[in-house]
């Protein structure tokens, strides 16, 4: 009987492992061959049967990103002003939903006031919505008040769905935090602000970090909104890696370059905050 119970738990884990391994290579092999295809000439790509290893290494893909060769290659000007409205975009995004996020879950945890839980449903319940529902009611209005083609506007649209999340992430974190500390810090003189700048922040510095790269890597990777509400002065890089060709067709090893450097932010805050991530994500579920 015990040999029998040995070799099922046996049996099981080998089965699990095999099963996680299988989900590992269907998550990181697409992104493997994106960096093997930026590193690759088009002729070594064609090549039959398939080459996971390149023969020769070439940084050309990458160089045409930044560089014009001859002023035959248009698009180098475009990816760097790319490179740099999604930066300020994502950025701006992020500390802005952070700014507003934090004071307003606060104040939902903490204060009760007449139609809290309305307006808590309705917030979520304008998430339940598909983007593509309400693209051209928002294009309707940026076009009214001239935000086309802005930073400002698209990063107003990025804040009417990143703000929700920070605000349901981070009301879950503030109400897992015993609310005697605020109370004996205002015994000590804090006020509500004070109560919060001084003990809840802090200890809720994991679920912050783990909320701020949540709506970094929504802002850096949205499409959609990006790609209708911009044509050139602010399209961000997601859209515009979707545009690289030429008469030929396309560009699909510059296109292979320009989603590695785009995927190396969310690829860098995922490595470097993972352990405040993970705390974050499992804040609440010990008490």
């Amino acid at each position: 009987m015990i040999k029998n119970h040995k070799h099922k738990q046996l049996v099981q884990k080998i089965l699990l492992y095999l099963a996680v391994f299988a989900i590992v290579v269907w998550t990181v092999a697409p992104y493997i061959w994106l960096i093997i295809s930026s590193f690759s000439y088009r002729i070594d790509l064609l090549q039959v049967p398939l080459q996971w290893i390149p023969p020769r290494i070439t940084l050309d893909n990458y160089y045409e990103l930044f560089f014009s060769r001859g002023g035959t290659n248009a698009n180098a000007e475009l990816f760097i002003k790319a490179i740099v409205n999604s930066s300020i975009i994502a950025f701006s995004a992020t500390f802005v939903c952070l700014l507003l996020g934090v004071l307003t879950a606060y104040a939902l945890a903490r204060l009760k006031f007449p139609g809290s839980g309305i307006y808590v449903g309705m917030m979520m319940g304008a998430q339940l919505l598909p983007p593509i529902a309400i693209v051209i009611p928002v294009y309707v209005i940026l076009r009214y008040f001239n935000l086309l083609d802005t930073r400002y506007g698209v990063l107003l649209v990025y804040l009417s769905f990143i703000l929700p999340l920070v605000v349901w992430l981070m009301r879950s974190y503030f109400a897992a935090i015993p609310s005697e500390l605020e109370d004996a810090a205002r015994i000590d003189g804090c006020s509500r602000l004070g109560a919060l700048f001084r003990v809840v922040l802090p200890l809720a510095g994991p679920g912050l970090v783990s909320v701020a790269v949540f709506a970094f890597i929504a802002a850096w990777n949205e499409y959609l909104y990006a790609f209708i509400l911009t044509t050139v002065d602010a399209k961000t890089l997601p859209v515009l890696i979707g545009e690289f060709s030429t008469k030929l067709g396309l560009e699909y090893l510059r296109i292979a370059a320009a989603g590695v450097l785009a995927s190396l932010p969310p690829v860098a805050l995922a490595l470097v905050f993972q352990r405040f991530i993970i705390r974050g994500l499992t804040s609440g579920s010990v008490k």
